[in-house]
């Protein structure tokens, strides 16, 4: 005859680090009230089933309309690490979509964050910066983020951090610095980048890259690049095996020879044959556009004109392109080489 029987075991589909959440409306109210618990394992639990809910957009405007990015706000000052991981963890994964971003914004949440950046768990630096860079790309995250003054502090744990942290860092540098530089410049962002551009990591080189485009949008910005002596580092990365590396780095070099000195620095180190043989070998149309560009900087120098006219039948096969980017490029660059004082 069959006995009832009690296991001792929970049933396998339960989750113990996991809170129960509470059926349909109630289930954001209740796991808000569970954030603001004194209890910490109930804290830690609210905050893992967070993470989970938090992938819907649906459950982060929920949330933001209760509230629950204030007791986020405050849970990111609690001594428990767990919870300061979590806590940074539901707002990486609300930063992914654009209403939390938005939210972001509303409720301060960039300065709350910022006072993570020298947290000693390395999960929740990580988890903040991937935050800022998320935000980041939208216009408004991103001088939201200079706004705060936190630049130059961006700038300074690229000294520091960890690797695949710093790669996440100058993800959220580049969209900034198209909103203003002027920090970065004055925190000696370029020596930083040109650093970066030695490194054996194929990411931070094609990042650090990337950043010197944003940099070098103003005229001081130019400037540095030349100064630093950035412009040889450029030109020995043109044949870079990295395709990503190739393309930021005649973007960046494209940038650095719109000033006289920039020409003549690219011009010195014999960069027009590189811009060449890259403009010759790549599949790729990022790349092979900055290599057009950066040969047009280089052509309205006397010298480059003289040494790129030989070369005019290579830059007219790229007026036939299927890319019409490209067959611009190339007939603004024919026309400059073609110019006559």
């Amino acid at each position: 005859m069959a006995h009832a029987r009690i296991s001792m075991y929970m049933p396998p589909d339960i989750d113990p680090t996991k809170a129960a959440i509470a059926y349909g409306c109630r289930a954001l109210p209740k796991l808000n009230e569970e954030l603001q618990s004194p209890n910490l394992q109930t804290r830690q639990k609210a905050l893992v089933a967070l993470c989970d809910l938090m992938h819907d957009p649906e459950y982060v405007y929920e949330a933001i309309k209760i509230g629950c990015l204030e007791s986020l706000k405050a849970l990111l000052k609690d001594d428990d690490n767990l919870v300061r991981i979590k806590t940074t963890e539901v707002l990486y994964i609300m930063a992914t979509h654009n209403v939390g971003r938005t939210g972001f914004l509303e409720h301060d949440i960039i300065l709350a964050l910022s006072h993570l950046l020298d947290d000693h768990q390395v999960v929740c630096r990580e988890n903040l910066h991937q935050a800022f860079k998320h935000l980041a790309q939208l216009p408004a995250g991103a001088r939201g983020i200079v706004n705060s003054g936190l630049i130059p502090s961006l700038v300074w744990n690229l000294h520091s951090e960890e690797e695949h942290i710093q790669e996440i860092i100058l993800d959220t540098l580049a969209p900034c610095l198209q909103e203003d530089a002027s920090e970065a410049l004055d925190s000696h962002a370029v020596p930083c980048f040109k650093e970066k551009l030695l490194s054996e990591n194929h990411q931070l080189r094609s990042k650090a890259a990337r950043a010197l485009i944003a940099i070098s949008i103003p005229l001081e910005g130019k400037q540095q690049v030349w100064q630093h002596e950035v412009i040889p580092i450029l030109v020995d990365l043109l044949l870079d095996p990295d395709e990503e590396v190739q393309g930021n780095v005649a973007g960046a070099l494209m940038h650095a020879a719109v000033t006289t000195e920039g020409k003549y620095a690219a011009l010195d180190v014999d960069a027009i044959a590189p811009l060449l043989e890259l403009l010759c070998s790549t599949t790729q149309s990022k790349v092979c556009l900055n290599a057009i560009k950066a040969l047009t900087m280089l052509a309205e120098a006397p010298e480059g004109r003289r040494l790129l006219q030989p070369h005019l039948p290579t830059l007219r096969v790229f007026q036939q392109h299927k890319n019409e980017a490209i067959q611009r490029a190339a007939q603004i660059a024919i026309k400059v080489i073609e110019w006559k004082p």
